[in-house]
């Protein structure tokens, strides 16, 4: 994710924290030292943030560990004002799978809430205005939070946890795409209730307004992507992969991935070794960036991708997709398994121009 770094690495999965998670804590500290607490509230109040959303981190690796246990990897998490987001290379396609993955980041804070009642013994009182700066009251404040997450995240708005487990509940009784619409749709009503209540009373709250935006948008990207896997069934990369392509050679320069750009539609172009062995990917956009830091005379093999992992003719085109949208390169190379040469290239532009024509086909058809 842009402006976002890294702050370290856990059995494999980088945990990175977006620079506007800054912004909170300024804001949080800034509201207790210019109320007049005093400083010594301010760093209290900002060490509860950071302690909030170390239990945050905690509920991600929840999932990404149950994840694991299926052969998905997580390759980051990044912690964002709104909370943290796991990029998982895909969901579980089992509901069973995906249940357990969705239930265990909850479980997490529960068994963190349950460690803090049992361990020091602490009671709360549990209402809607609990207010998580008020001084003292460390842990108590940690006991509520993790408790408000958990019944908060098993809200059914897709793609929240909540969501994801109705998701799963409603596929073991009907097909996945149809399971995922429905889970959507009933994500973006909630968060169109929600924001529409805010918005006409004084309820106002900027930060759950971006939380049901959140929500709204990624409800209807994910149902779009489902709808898609769903279209590309049945078919293998090698009836949409692109097969008419420029390579570029180990020594070439950057003038001549501008010739090759502007002379026709290809935007990714593969940099082949003296052997015909993949090295690496050029894009359009790495292409344009060092054209103007570097100049055209630039070696293209310094300004390359590595070379993302490859795919093969026979692959099911469903399986490339989630690796395309999981690799960090806008195209995969389609390597044939005998001889080992690159026979294409998957591009999401490509997939959407196979389906499109799939369809009127079918349509022509009916």
């Amino acid at each position: 994710m842009k402006w976002s770094f890294r702050i370290f690495t856990f059995a494999g999965t980088e945990v990175r924290i977006h620079v506007t998670f800054f912004l909170l804590l300024l804001f949080v500290a800034s509201q207790s030292f210019l109320g007049g607490q005093g400083l010594t509230v301010a760093l209290e109040s900002t060490l509860f943030i950071l302690t909030m959303f170390t239990c945050v981190v905690l509920h991600e690796f929840g999932h990404v560990l149950a994840a694991r246990g299926y052969g998905i990897r997580t390759p980051d998490i990044t912690l964002l004002p709104i909370g943290g987001v796991a990029r998982l290379e895909r969901m579980p396609r089992k509901p069973s799978q995906e249940f357990v993955v969705a239930i265990c980041g909850p479980l997490v804070n529960v068994i963190i809430a349950a460690a803090i009642y049992l361990g020091l013994g602490i009671n709360a009182e549990f209402h809607p205005g609990y207010d998580f700066l008020k001084s003292g009251h460390f842990f108590e404040k940690l006991m509520v939070w993790n408790v408000f997450m958990v019944a908060f995240n098993l809200i059914p708005a897709f793609p929240m946890d909540g969501g994801r487990v109705l998701r799963a509940l409603l596929a073991m009784f009907m097909e996945y795409g149809k399971a995922t619409r429905l889970a959507a749709s009933l994500g973006q009503g909630i968060a169109m209730v929600v924001a529409i209540h805010m918005l006409l009373t004084s309820t106002f709250q900027p930060m759950l307004l971006l939380i049901c935006f959140f929500i709204f948008m990624a409800a209807g990207q994910e149902a779009a992507s489902v709808t898609q896997q769903e279209a590309t069934r049945n078919l293998r990369v090698r009836d949409a992969m692109l097969t008419d392509f420029h390579r570029l050679p180990p020594h070439a320069r950057l003038r001549d991935g501008v010739e090759l750009l502007l002379a026709g539609v290809q935007q990714d172009f593969p940099v082949l070794d003296l052997h015909g062995g993949m090295q690496g990917m050029l894009t359009r956009h790495d292409l344009i960036s060092a054209l103007a830091d570097k100049g055209p005379d630039h070696p293209v093999i310094d300004v390359m991708r590595p070379s993302p992992e490859a795919t093969q003719p026979a692959t099911d085109l469903t399986l490339a997709l989630d690796a395309l949208s999981a690799c960090d390169c806008p195209a995969l190379p389609v390597i044939d398994p005998i001889s080992g040469e690159l026979v294409g290239l998957l591009t999401a532009e490509n997939i959407g121009e196979t389906l499109m024509v799939r369809a009127a086909l079918m349509k022509a058809r009916a």
